[in-house]
């Protein structure tokens, strides 16, 4: 009997070890992982605020963590601030909400400490706001162009493609409350497991993921693309991006 014990605790313990490390399997098993948001405005207000109210813990980070006390307080206990290297050491997946512009910046800060870490990228370049990074993203396509600025990130653009006013409406309540079913939001990336937390993350967020490609396919639903802005159900979106269904 004590050996059975003992080969129960040992399972315990390597699950629980196993759900750690991999952010991925925490998800498949209905788990809850730490998520750090890097900037706390509108979108990664938005999206944060629905991933704690899904059971997230979640840490929003700026320069000036302070800042952030009005939202964290209004969010509750599985929410915190911190700074942009504390949110990333704290979490198991990170959600990049900055400016563009912040990008090159904010490698030279943090970019080595998101090697190996799952990176949800909602950033988007404009002309007159990023100058020359808006030229690059054009030259190179957006989701080659923030991997360049954070290499050794497992990337995924996701929380790109829409208002974060159309975000905080479709994913109320989980989803349910909008008609026809759940927002469709695109994604891309060339790491499966961060492919399968991002994935993860859409739907306790409230919405249905839709996979359109690697990281060169991200430019199908950039700003300014047709795959840009429709507030539309996943079988709805594959048909506009020409996806099968």
């Amino acid at each position: 009997m004590r050996s059975d014990m003992l080969s129960r605790r040992a399972a315990l313990v390597l699950g629980a070890l196993a759900l750690t490390v991999s952010p991925a399997l925490a998800q498949e098993s209905g788990g809850k992982i730490k998520i750090g948001v890097i900037g706390g405005g509108n979108i990664g207000g938005t999206i944060g605020g629905l991933w704690v109210k899904d059971g997230h813990e979640v840490m929003f980070a700026s320069r000036h963590p302070e800042n952030l006390k009005p939202l964290v307080d209004e969010l509750g206990a599985k929410a915190k601030a911190g700074t942009p290297e504390e949110a990333i050491k704290f979490a198991d997946a990170v959600f990049l909400a900055v400016p563009y512009k912040a990008y090159p910046e904010l490698s030279k800060e943090v970019g080595p400490l998101l090697k190996g870490k799952v990176v949800l990228d909602a950033g988007n370049a404009t002309e007159r706001r990023d100058g020359e990074l808006y030229a690059e993203a054009q030259k190179n396509g957006i989701g080659e162009t923030s991997a360049k600025y954070f290499p050794g990130a497992k990337l995924v653009r996701a929380f790109n493609a829409a208002n974060y006013k159309i975000f905080a409406k479709a994913g109320a309540n989980g989803g349910k409350d909008r008609a026809g079913g759940r927002m469709a939001i695109p994604i891309a990336g060339d790491d499966p497991q961060a492919l399968k937390v991002a994935e993860g993350l859409v739907r306790d967020a409230g919405f249905e993921p839709v996979v359109v490609g690697g990281l060169k396919d991200a430019d199908k639903f950039a700003m300014g693309s047709p795959g840009f802005g429709h507030d539309v159900t996943a079988p709805e979106l594959k048909e506009k991006l020409g996806l099968a269904k």
